[in-house]
């Protein structure tokens, strides 16, 4: 009994002593964590949508901590958490402006009461991977003759966190009262379609091909042609064409609509062009 009673408190003596060494030793080589991190991530959404270019909230903190990264990268908290995080780090913020995804594709939207084609049109029926990566690799960069139209596989609608896009008649398409500017579609897109488009900015032009005007036809009935149209029409020299593609300076536009009105493939779309379809309706 008595030796039972002796290995007891040997033990006991020995987890004591263990218990004061590893408890000395957490003092001694403790990291010291700048209370700042904490109240940094509680600043953020907490969706861990990588639209920054960070793994997650706590990483994007980190690096703003650290210097390393400017306030104001993310999109989903906006505005808001960039003047909380400045006020946090002791600096001044500009103020954040509130982004949305574009899809730069008008694509296919189905077929007329005379059997024509409305929009991209197909090479042949596509049967392998259904995702928008593996169709690039077929069939010369994919089904479609369009080598810039959106595939409709998905890849977007798959890394979207808040639900914002969907296929709608084989093209994805944007809800901005739901997309908070993340662009994780935009890393999805094999096609490079899917651009950050500033709130108010309310024309856009639905098209990324580059390939001329006659070439486009043949593939697309709503691609840009390079026409010039809404150049020509622009009162404030908006609108330029490249490389057969119009685009829009919008320090420049004013939202007017002229070039909606002129586009003769219909695929410069707008709140006001919306307006009109509504009506019609």
């Amino acid at each position: 009994m008595t030796q039972i009673l002796i290995a007891i408190a040997v033990l006991g003596g020995m987890g004591l002593l263990l218990a004061l060494i590893l408890g000395a030793a957490a003092k001694v080589f403790a990291v010291q964590t700048d209370p700042r991190l904490e109240e940094l991530t509680a600043c953020l959404p907490g969706a861990n949508c990588g639209g920054c270019g960070y793994p997650g909230c706590a990483g994007y903190a980190q690096a703003v901590l650290s210097g390393t990264a400017e306030i104001g990268k993310c999109a989903s908290g906006g505005d808001a958490a960039a003047q909380q995080m400045g006020k946090i780090m002791g600096v001044e913020v500009g103020k954040v402006e509130q982004r949305v995804a574009l899809v730069r594709c008008s694509g296919y939207h189905g077929v007329d009461e005379s059997g024509k084609i409305l929009g991209a049109k197909q090479k042949g029926f596509y049967e392998g991977l259904q995702d928008c990566l593996s169709a690039t690799k077929v069939a010369g960069r994919g089904p479609l003759i369009c080598k810039f139209g959106c595939l409709g596989f998905g890849d977007c609608t798959k890394v979207c966190k808040y639900g914002a896009i969907s296929i709608v008649d084989g093209v994805a398409k944007v809800d901005p009262a739901v997309c908070v500017g993340c662009m994780r579609c935009a890393a999805a897109c094999p096609r490079s379609l899917i651009v950050p488009m500033k709130v108010g900015d309310e024309v856009s032009i639905a098209c990324a091909s580059k390939a001329k005007g006659a070439v486009t036809i043949r593939g697309c009935s709503a691609g840009c042609i390079g026409c010039g149209k809404c150049v020509k029409v622009c009162p404030t020299g908006a609108l330029t064409v490249d490389q057969n593609l119009a685009l829009i300076d919008y320090n420049k536009c004013t939202s007017c609509g002229k070039c909606i009105d002129v586009c003769p493939q219909k695929l410069i779309v707008g709140a006001r062009r919306e307006a009109v379809e509504a009506a019609a309706e």
